[in-house]
């Protein structure tokens, strides 16, 4: 009788560990705001990038030639790029608001939460883990905690270690 129940309690508990794993409507809502926020922080991260790229070499001529002409072309360009970063963040911030106000019914919902912590608390990736003090580092491995198990990866931006 026990091992017939024990069996019972292990098929109870593996399939409600997979219904918590796996998305479900519950978490409809955060999966669909995960999908444009990923899309607005790759966006993002490519403007920026043009961005830094247009600043070292625009117009892909060395910085010595034509200095007064690359001057005007190279300030121009960079407010035009600062524009669209702007506009991409002006974007990227109801759905930000939107992942943090809606809650987690699921680890996969719970994953989507960790990713955004990630990416806003994006500096506790800049540097090696064992020269951060204990909060960041507490932080840091809680989000990687919960991206793993929700078998989520960590965005872009928070990925530089």
């Amino acid at each position: 009788m026990r091992e017939s129940q024990s069996n019972a309690d292990a098929s109870v508990g593996s399939e409600a560990t997979a219904r918590a794993l796996a998305p479900t409507d519950d978490d409809a809502a955060l999966l669909t705001l995960e999908v444009q926020f990923d899309g607005l922080i790759t966006e993002l991260l490519a403007a920026q990038e043009a961005n830094c790229d247009s600043l070292i070499f625009p117009d892909e001529r060395s910085p010595v030639q034509d200095s007064s002409q690359c001057g005007i072309d190279a300030e121009s360009d960079h407010e035009t790029r600062m524009k669209e970063v702007e506009a991409i963040l002006a974007r990227l911030y109801p759905i930000e608001q939107a992942i943090i106000q809606t809650p987690a019914c699921t680890v996969a919902g719970l994953g989507v939460k960790a990713r955004h912590a990630a990416y806003v608390m994006s500096q506790y990736w800049e540097g090696s883990i064992e020269g951060m003090d204990w909060h960041a580092r507490t932080v840091r491995l809680l989000i990687e905690s919960v991206c793993d198990v929700a078998h989520a990866s960590l965005p872009l931006k928070a990925r530089r270690v």
